[in-house]
């Protein structure tokens, strides 16, 4: 029986897990391995590497529907990623052929209602591999390369969160079907039952998992979105800062030169006061403008003045 509390990092995991029996398979997607004893959540999630604070979010949405505000920054992406990475592989590779294999042994053989029930169960099953493969093709690579740094300008979490479909009720008709016209003579039996009270669980299960990634999910990929964002920016300003500071330096001759020049000298001119040659002059007017990327004149003396090469009063002179 589900107790209708909300759990805390100093809590047991014991007792969480005793209250919310539901809660072991989401243990094993978060990673959590059993026998923790009678640790507190936050020995368990401390010990097995997982972030305290994003499971505790998990659980009480799960347990009570409490969600946090769409801009809690403390949400781990990547624990929340791993968990529904997790997830996907609980439901495609163990539930999905379980429950199949529960409706075949339980099933007669050869009986037409039998084989349009498991076709039944086929094409909703697809369905939802469909889904799952989805996003496990698209989302998630594309939240893993933000969790990267890098940004990919033709996705993002809204283009998901608009086309993600509600599969909760995949399972909706297929188990109407069963109670209503099911059993016949001879298919009233335990495994039956069995199928059915497995497809109404995980019924159950589609639905937390599909509000997991609607509630706390899409929430947290458009902040790391918008930090992503916020820091590739920051980058690209560093980066023309860096590569400004970075610039070859001007040697003194050069800084001559430029002087020369501002001072309206022209090449012949600037090679006699220096006792070079022109073509030295014109080597070093070339590098001045690779170096600076300045070209014009008008250019030159700003940097000259901004770089006290020459004080402004003499050219208003």
């Amino acid at each position: 029986m589900k107790r209708m509390k909300l759990y805390e990092a100093d809590d047991k995991m014991i007792d969480l897990i005793s209250d919310n029996y539901s809660m072991l398979q989401g243990l094993s997607s978060f990673g959590i391995r059993l026998g923790f004893g009678d640790k507190t959540v936050s020995e368990v999630c401390s010990e097995q590497g997982v972030d305290c604070y994003t499971f505790l979010v998990v659980v009480n949405f799960l347990i009570n529907g409490y969600a946090p505000k769409e801009t809690d920054e403390r949400i781990s992406v990547k624990t929340l990623l791993g968990y529904l990475q997790a997830s996907h592989r609980f439901f495609l590779d163990y539930q999905l052929p379980s429950i199949r294999k529960k409706l075949e042994e339980a099933l007669s053989h050869g009986d037409s209602m039998a084989m349009l029930i498991l076709r039944l169960y086929d094409e909703y099953a697809h369905d939802i591999q469909l889904h799952m493969k989805y996003e496990e093709k698209t989302l998630f690579p594309y939240v893993n390369a933000l969790l990267q740094g890098e940004q990919r300008p033709n996705y993002n979490v809204e283009i998901y969160s608009k086309h993600h479909d509600d599969i909760t009720g995949k399972f909706h008709e297929l188990k109407s079907i069963i109670i209503k016209y099911l059993p016949q003579d001879g298919l009233t039996n335990n495994q039956l039952t069995a199928a059915i009270y497995d497809i109404y669980s995980n019924e159950e299960w589609l639905s937390n998992h599909s509000n997991v990634e609607d509630v706390l999910f899409v929430p947290a990929i458009r902040l790391l979105e918008q930090k992503v964002k916020s820091d590739d920016v920051s980058a690209r300003i560093s980066s023309m800062i860096n590569s400004s500071e970075g610039t070859e330096a001007i040697s003194e001759r050069e800084k001559e030169i430029i002087v020369c020049l501002v001072q309206g000298m022209s090449n012949k001119e600037i090679a006699a006061h220096l006792f070079i040659s022109v073509n030295t002059v014109i080597t070093h007017r070339r590098n001045i403008a690779r170096k600076l990327q300045i070209h014009s004149l008008a250019g030159l003396t700003i940097y000259a003045i901004a770089n006290d090469l020459i004080d402004k009063r003499c050219l208003m002179g």
